[in-house]
C-alpha cells in the first residue's frame, strides 16, 4: 500500500511538471506568434500590398456599417426626433421672414464656435505632436483685443467687422475704464471653445487603450507600448521622466475625477499618459472626458488667458518697448518699429475706412496682430 500510495505521489508530481512546462511553452508560443502577426500588420500597407490593403479597408467599412446601422435601429426613436429637428431648422433657415436675423446671428456664432473648436482638436490630437494653435491663432487673438480694448476703452467693438477686424467703438469712453474682467468676458467664448477642442482631441488614447485592453490585443502604436513597459518597469524607474510618467499614472489611477481634474488643469505635456491610463484601466467615459472638460476648457483656459492678457496690458507692453530701448547701443534702433507698430495699430483702431491707414510694414514677428 505504501508503495503503491508513493507511486501515485510520483506520477502526480510528473503530471504537474509536464502541466507547467506545457503552459510555459503555449505562453512562448503565444508571444511568437503576437509577434510574427504584428510584423504582418505592419507590412499591410498600401504601397507594399495595395490590393490586401484596399480588401481589409473594405471588409472593416463594411463591419463598421453594419454595427452603426444597428445601434442605429436600436436607438430609432432618438433618431427620429435628432431628423425631425434637423428638418424644422431647415425650414427655417430656408424660409424668409423676421425669424432671418436670428437664424443668422445662430448660424454665424456656430461657425465661429467650430472654428476654435477646431484649431483645439488639432493642437491636441496628435499625441502630443499636435499643431500649437494657441501660439498661432487664440494667443494672438486674445492679445489684439487686450491691446484695442486699452486703446478704445472698451471691448464693445462695431459688429461687423469685429471679429475679422477690430476697430474702436463711437461712444465717447474715458481713460481708464477697461477692466481685467471685461477682456476675460470679451474672449471667453473663443477660449472656451478652443479648449473643449483640446479635451475632444485627448479623446483617440483613451479610446485606443479602452479598446485593447477590452479586446486582449496590443495595439501598433509607440505610446501605448510604451505605457506597457513603463508599467512593468515602474518600480525601477530611475531617470526623472520616467518617474514623472509614473507620478501622473498613479495620480489618475488612485485619484480618479480629481487626479484627472489636476493633471488636466495645468499645461502638462504628460497628459496623453493620462488618457492611456484611464483607457487602460477602464475608467468610466464621463468620469474621463468631464474631468478633462472641466481641466482643459474651464480651468487651464483662464489661466493661459490671464497671463496673455497681463502679458499685452497697455503698461506692461509701454514698460517692455522702453527695456528695449534701454539697450545699449542697438537699443534705439530695436525701439523704433515697435514704436511705428503700435502706433499704426492705434491709427487703425480709429479709422472708418481702410484707405485712412498709412501703409507702414515694420518687421515684427507674427504674433501681435491686430487684425485676424
Amino acid at each position: 500500500m505504501a508503495e503503491n500510495g508513493t507511486d501515485c505521489d510520483q506520477r502526480r508530481l510528473r503530471m504537474s511538471k509536464e502541466q507547467h512546462n506545457g503552459n510555459f511553452t503555449d505562453s512562448s508560443m503565444l508571444s511568437e506568434r503576437k509577434r510574427r502577426e504584428r510584423e504582418e500588420r505592419l507590412n499591410i500597407v498600401l504601397w507594399k500590398k495595395p490590393l490586401v490593403t484596399l480588401q481589409y479597408f473594405c471588409l472593416e467599412t463594411l463591419i463598421n456599417l453594419k454595427e452603426w446601422t444597428i445601434k442605429l435601429w436600436r436607438r430609432r426613436g432618438l433618431l427620429a426626433c435628432v431628423l425631425l429637428a434637423l428638418a424644422v431648422l431647415t425650414v427655417l433657415y430656408s424660409i424668409e421672414g423676421a425669424h432671418q436675423q436670428y437664424v443668422q446671428y445662430m448660424e454665424k456664432k456656430f461657425f465661429w464656435c467650430a472654428y476654435w473648436v477646431g484649431l483645439g482638436i488639432l493642437s491636441s490630437v496628435g499625441l502630443g505632436t499636435g499643431l500649437h494653435t494657441f501660439l498661432l491663432y487664440l494667443g494672438p487673438h486674445i492679445a489684439s483685443v487686450t491691446l484695442a480694448a486699452y486703446e478704445c476703452n472698451s471691448v464693445n467693438f462695431p459688429e461687423p467687422p469685429y471679429p475679422d477686424q477690430i476697430i474702436c467703438p463711437d461712444e465717447e469712453t474715458t481713460e481708464g475704464s477697461i477692466s481685467l474682467w471685461a477682456i476675460i468676458s470679451k474672449v471667453r467664448l473663443e477660449a472656451c471653445m478652443w479648449g473643449a477642442g483640446t479635451a475632444i482631441g485627448e479623446l483617440p488614447p483613451y479610446f485606443m487603450a479602452r479598446a485593447a485592453r477590452l479586446s486582449g490585443a496590443e495595439p501598433d502604436d509607440e505610446e501605448y507600448q510604451e505605457f506597457e513597459e513603463m508599467l512593468e518597469h515602474a518600480e525601477t524607474a530611475q531617470d526623472f521622466a520616467s518617474r514623472a510618467k509614473v507620478a501622473v499614472q498613479n495620480l489618475v489611477q488612485r485619484v480618479g475625477f480629481f487626479g484627472i481634474l489636476a493633471c488636466a488643469s495645468i499645461p502638462n505635456p504628460l497628459f496623453d499618459l493620462a488618457g492611456i491610463t484611464c483607457g487602460h484601466f477602464l475608467v468610466p467615459f464621463w468620469t474621463f472626458f468631464g474631468a478633462t472638460l472641466i481641466g482643459k476648457a474651464v480651468i487651464k483656459m483662464h489661466i493661459q488667458k490671464l497671463f496673455v492678457i497681463i502679458t499685452f496690458s497697455k503698461h506692461i507692453v509701454e514698460q517692455m518697448v522702453a527695456l528695449i530701448g534701454a539697450i545699449p547701443s542697438i537699443g534705439p534702433s530695436l525701439q523704433k518699429p515697435f514704436q511705428e507698430y503700435l502706433e499704426a495699430q492705434r491709427i487703425k483702431l480709429h479709422h472708418k475706412s481702410d484707405s485712412a491707414v498709412p501703409q507702414v510694414r515694420p518687421s515684427l514677428p507674427p504674433s501681435l496682430p491686430l487684425n485676424l
